[in-house]
């Protein structure tokens, strides 16, 4: 894949008789415009983070297909069939270039990637299916004769033991997992009698090839082989995706630091290492109708609209008179962002700091670097506010206050800060588990909807989004001031 200027790209030819999901066995032959290589790429990382949301919201199979058909509509349909299919490639191996760079953005886009190709697999149709499978090239072939004969009651015994009777109709679906039969019934007396069908196909396959099945006994085991019915191979298939992408991304990893990254070094490396940590929303360098405090009401606000990472800075300026580099950084933009104006927030930061280190000093020292953070010194660039992205990386060491209280707090800690927001213990080992499962933004949302009584179903991925839609919430049960 070769990344050229703007031009126009004429679309190959031969997309057209690739199957629906592509399995990206090798790097396209393609020119990519700069622009495509960073856009596809901010587009099927919006799809991998709604996800990653939903697998931590715990939504079962179902709405998760719902999901995944719904991100992949949004963001990456594209009503010319060729042009869509390679806008999949093409952000799929810039991305797996962006996250071969530590075992920690791995271990994510491996299994977002792996759910992604899983319920894009569920659904397609069963012919679709088997065309991916013949492309993987898998060497198993189905049951047949005599040895499917002989083990047709064992799999109906599978089948019976998996079969959840609807309670509804007379002629119910059975259903589990990705298995869907429909039974016949009719009455005998008191009795009501069920048959059930076993599949017509099935693929003998070694039982550690499909750990899911067996890990939730879906499958007959015999000889050390699984029996897998058709209509799970799913399992069958996503144990090979996973298997693939893995090994790509330790040689992709390798031909990035090798060669790619000091090659690109003054074109591609700069996008590469900024996509890993994208914030994808709004940056909320301008305030809002619900963004816009002032020092008189600063505390109150603080205390009500938050969110906890931006209120343990608060509190500890307000505590210590002071705060480290990073603390001053975090606090000081997400302030710019809610509204605080320059004469403000010097005022509110010399306030603070004068009773430690006193005006000479602050004037001398820190003055200069809050004008910086509003484009008056310097480059006179107006720098945004933090999103929670970047506040998780962050490492803040001894004496420093910022970063992600989820991520950066003991659990003694993080317990007692959740206890002053208001959160019962019910919310708070809500939120705990996230934190232990390390869904740290979740644990944010979930500390929000305790606090407030309501859903953020979009999620918090911003301190200033936490702020403003605590606001809009707060201002809508404020009742208007008499005219």
């Amino acid at each position: 894949m070769e990344v050229i200027r703007s031009q126009k790209r004429t679309p190959s030819n031969d997309t057209v008789s690739n199957p629906k999901i592509p399995l990206y066995l090798t790097a396209p032959q393609m020119e990519v415009r700069l622009e495509e290589f960073e856009l596809f790429a901010v587009d099927r990382l919006r799809v991998l983070k709604g996800v990653s949301d939903g697998l931590a919201r715990g939504r079962n199979p179902k709405e998760m297909d719902d999901l995944v058909d719904t991100l992949w509509k949004e963001h990456m349909r594209d009503p010319d069939a060729s042009l869509m299919f390679n806008k999949d490639i093409i952000s799929h191996f810039v991305l797996r270039l962006v996250y071969c760079r530590s075992d920690e953005l791995k271990k994510w886009f491996l299994s977002m990637e792996t759910a992604l190709f899983r319920h894009r697999f569920r659904l397609q149709n069963f012919e679709a299916q088997r065309a991916i499978v013949g492309e993987f090239g898998l060497p198993y072939k189905a049951v047949t004769g005599a040895e499917l004969e002989g083990l047709k009651e064992r799999l109906g015994q599978v089948v019976r033991s998996l079969g959840q009777i609807s309670p509804t109709g007379n002629n119910p679906i059975i259903s589990f997992s990705h298995l869907v039969i429909r039974t016949c019934t009719f009455s005998y007396g008191k009795f009501l009698v069920l048959f059930f069908a076993v599949e017509a196909v099935y693929y003998k396959v070694p039982f550690e090839e499909v750990p899911d099945l067996v890990a939730s006994r879906r499958v007959l085991i015999q000889k050390g082989y699984a029996f897998v019915a058709g209509s799970q191979l799913v399992s069958l298939v996503v144990t090979q995706f996973r298997s693939h992408i893995s090994k790509a991304l330790i040689l992709t990893n390798r031909k990035w630091t090798t060669t790619i990254r000091e090659r690109e070094k003054d074109r591609l490396t700069p996008i590469v290492e900024a996509l890993s940590t994208s914030y994808l929303g709004p940056d909320y360098s301008q305030s809002t109708e619900y963004a816009e405090i002032s020092l008189k009401d600063i505390d109150q606000v603080a205390k009500s609209s938050f969110p906890l990472c931006m209120r343990h800075l608060f509190e500890k300026v307000r505590e210590d008179h002071h705060l480290k580099h990073g603390g001053r950084m975090q606090l000081g933009l997400f302030l710019k962002g809610v509204g605080l104006k320059l004469d403000d927030a010097l005022a509110f930061w010399r306030a603070e700091f004068t009773k430690k280190v006193g005006s000479e000093r602050f004037d001398k020292e820190y003055a200069y670097s809050i004008r910086h953070n509003y484009g008056k010194e310097g480059k006179r660039t107006d720098y945004t506010p933090y999103a929670c992205q970047k506040i998780i990386l962050s490492a803040p060491g001894a004496g420093d206050h910022h970063g992600c209280p989820y991520r950066h707090f003991s659990e003694d800690n993080l317990r007692a800060a959740l206890g002053r927001m208001g959160l019962s213990s019910r919310g708070m080992e809500g939120v705990m588990d996230q934190v232990r499962n390390k869904h740290y933004q979740l644990a944010c949302t979930m500390t929000f909807e305790a606090v407030y009584g309501t859903s953020c179903d979009a999620g918090i991925n911003h301190p200033n989004q936490y702020f403003e839609e605590s606001q809009k919430i707060l201002k809508s049960k404020t009742p208007p001031a008499p005219v």
